[in-house]
């Protein structure tokens, strides 16, 4: 049962027994809220001043209860309003605890005396006696009070300590009352729910069923007897098959008690659900960074003493692309699957914690020596290898691992930690999937990451962007026909490599804008080239990741009065890799205004074949890796004239990279690349510098007299 539908269950309950306990007494009862609103009743209060059932209602005011009064004959010879402000007086005056009384006369000159208690939780507490007859009979008028005390002392007891399960017993012992779910959580059965049934009958039952402190059914009784016998307000919560009992103790005036019990057992569960959400991970249920954290704090003592432990930070590689394209369901999926290979590769007194995103942390204790930690980072990067199989789709997810051993490379935490985000970053810059320990001087590696990203969030800003363009050389035309516009920064004095800055504004997301720039200046700049030359720009992932990049494409276009035929757009295998809709709908949309898109870096990703039947491309460009060895390898050279055949057989042009020698120029020649680009030809020119060739007769390249 759930926590709420046990509270609907004792609300009914209670109210049941309530409304049986009021029809029973023998006089008028109505609770006032503090903000005078009508509360419960009974029908005796009603018949007292003529209302109908339906007449009042819970919630109603005061005033509107006296006016109703008024009409029906009450309180001749005062008005509604000179009486609801003496009435009020009176009881906004008596909110001590104690019992006021007062007098009353309704229709038929009957008269009526009211006793009215505030109480804090209810309000106040009003009886109604006819006490007409009472006192034309002065005789019997005492002992008619005291029995009404007797049953006041009662009601108080029952209305003020009510709860879901609920036992009075008298001063000798006996039940007076007990209710439904009282019987209901100690399974008692009928023959002890009578009234006058004895405490130790009960009891006994109770220990029966497994109910005890510890010792005999002699000392169970006892230790019940010594709680009531100290006349104390008391508490205890017990275990009881399986279920937690709060067990609440309220000694009355008479000798008598009220006791109340409450199942507590959902509400203790999800108290301990909540600590445990409070420390774990919701999505993978590991530990999450605070017990982390706090976990390390405790292993700080035995670090040192000396013994040896290890701290891996480990990162998801490419995790930011899938969970983009993909959406944040796949996203989750993956971080799950990730969860359980991960801990896999763990071992017992090893914990695994999930510190947010795609970041994880593993803390190794003990260990002997670092080569524990080298194999299990290793376990770790080999099993994350293997494609993830989400809703039918194979996706490739790799995994950094930084690894940061103490007492060596720290004793505190913060140490530990900081060394192993570092040793992370470090594997993540080595090309991602493989482990790195921390060594001295990381920190000087990150402090210039963090001096990158600084510098280039201004780099816009203060001009420091420039394009240089490398031509692309068509064999068949003999002349340039396409220029790739290459992206360079000159910060602090010196140009900043593409692959040291590049990285980085792709992972702060300044790529978008830089891209953008890109687009704008290298459209601009090829609308003064002769018509019949194209302009190649590399857009990264994240671009795509924007939801205007065909607009940003269309608006550069237009600004720079540039035909689209003569935009050559360069994509590599990784944006392909989570087979993206959106990517894809971008793509045709880009094509069908006349932009060319070429696959860039073809041969280095994993599946290359299989993404060129996602999109139909215009160009292949065949990385220069596969160029170095080309006169050397065999293997290179089958793979130069596979793709070359590949792409003149599906009807995409092909340019071969990195061509620097005649050799490389020839072999590519005869195997029918369309377009060589390499230093052979020309290196990345000034935009001037690039002018002036595209406009002279140097433009038209004698390959001939160079192959001869």
């Amino acid at each position: 049962m759930r926590a709420d539908d046990a509270d609907n269950l004792g609300e009914v309950a209670e109210k049941l027994l309530l409304d049986a306990a009021l029809e029973s007494i023998p006089y008028g009862f109505c609770v006032w809220s503090p903000q005078f609103r009508l509360v419960m009743w009974n029908k005796h209060y009603r018949d007292f001043y003529g209302f109908s059932e339906d007449a009042i209602h819970r919630g109603m005011t005061l005033e509107d209860v006296v006016h109703l009064s008024a009409r029906l004959g009450n309180h001749p010879g005062e008005g509604p309003e000179a009486f609801y402000e003496h009435y009020t007086s009176q009881l906004l005056a008596n909110r001590g605890g104690a019992r006021h009384k007062a007098q009353e006369v309704v229709h038929g000159g009957r008269i009526i005396e009211t006793a009215h208690v505030y109480s804090e939780q209810l309000g106040w507490v009003v009886t109604h006696e006819d006490v007409t007859d009472e006192i034309a009979r002065s005789e019997s008028q005492q002992k008619r009070k005291l029995e009404l005390e007797r049953q006041n002392i009662r009601l108080d007891a029952a209305v003020n300590n009510i709860s879901i399960g609920l036992c009075m017993m008298d001063a000798r012992g006996r039940l007076v009352i007990c209710n439904e779910p009282y019987a209901r959580i100690y399974n008692l059965p009928i023959q002890l729910l009578k009234p006058g049934t004895q405490l130790e009958d009960i009891l006994a039952h109770l220990f029966d069923i497994g109910m005890s402190t510890g010792g005999t059914k002699e000392d169970y009784i006892n230790w019940r007897r010594d709680v009531i016998a100290r006349r104390e307000y008391g508490k205890n919560i017990h275990e009881l098959s399986n279920r937690t009992i709060l067990m609440q103790h309220h000694p009355m005036k008479d000798g008598g008690w009220v006791s109340t019990h409450e199942d507590i057992t959902e509400q203790r569960q999800a108290e301990a659900r909540i600590q445990h959400l409070a420390r774990h991970d919701a999505l993978t249920d590991l530990p999450n960074r605070i017990e982390f954290l706090e976990q390390m704090a405790r292993a700080e003592a035995a670090l040192k003493r000396g013994e040896k432990a290890a701290v891996l930070y480990i990162d998801l590689d490419h995790f930011k692309a899938v969970n983009d394209t993909l959406g944040h369901a796949v996203g989750d999926e993956v971080i799950k699957q990730a969860a359980v290979r991960l801990w896999g590769t763990t071992r017992e007194t090893d914990l695994l914690a999930r510190l947010g995103g795609d970041e994880f942390a593993l803390l190794l204790r003990p260990i002997d020596s670092i080569d524990q930690a080298a194999k299990v980072a290793d376990r770790i990067v080999k099993a994350m290898r293997t494609p993830m199989n989400i809703g039918g789709q194979q996706i490739e997810i790799g995994v950094s691992v930084g690894i940061a051993v103490g007492p060596g490379d720290g004793i505190t935490t913060d140490q530990l930690v900081k060394n192993a985000d570092l040793a992370l970053y470090k594997a993540k810059s080595e090309g991602r999937s493989t482990y790195h320990f921390f060594e001295t001087g990381m920190d000087a590696e990150l402090q210039q990451r963090r001096s990158i990203e600084a510098g280039l969030r201004l780099a816009m800003q203060r001009g420091e962007l420039r394009l240089m363009y490398q031509p692309l050389l068509g064999l068949e035309e003999n002349c340039v026909t396409c220029v790739e516009a290459l992206l360079r920064w000159d910060h602090d004095d010196r140009t900043v490599s593409p692959a040291e800055f590049i990285p980085v504004a792709e992972e702060t997301g300044l790529i978008v804008p830089i891209g953008e720039w890109v687009l704008h200046e290298a459209c601009k700049t090829a609308a003064a080239w002769p018509a019949d030359v194209r302009v190649a720009v590399n857009l990264s992932p994240v671009q795509f990741r924007h939801k205007d990049l065909v607009g940003q494409v269309r608006a550069a276009l237009t600004e720079a009065q540039l035909e689209p035929t003569r935009l050559e757009l360069e994509i590599t295998e990784s944006l392909l890799l989570a087979d993206s809709e959106s990517t894809i709908s971008a793509l045709h949309e880009l094509r069908s205004m006349g932009v060319r898109i070429s696959m860039d870096d073809f041969g280095t990703g994993y599946s290359s074949l299989s993404y060129l039947r996602s999109f139909p491309f215009d160009k292949i460009k065949i990385d220069r890796s596969f160029m170095r060895d080309l006169t050397s390898r065999v293997d290179s050279q089958a793979i130069i004239r596979a793709v070359i055949g590949l792409g003149q057989s599906l009807g995409m042009s092909t340019t071969a990279e990195g061509v620097e020698t005649e050799e490389q120029l020839a072999m590519v020649r005869e195997q029918g690349v369309s377009e060589v680009q390499g230093f052979l030809f020309s290196p990345p020119l000034q935009p001037s510098t690039l002018a002036n060739l595209l406009h002279s007769e140097t433009a038209k390249i004698n390959v001939h007299r160079k192959a001869s």
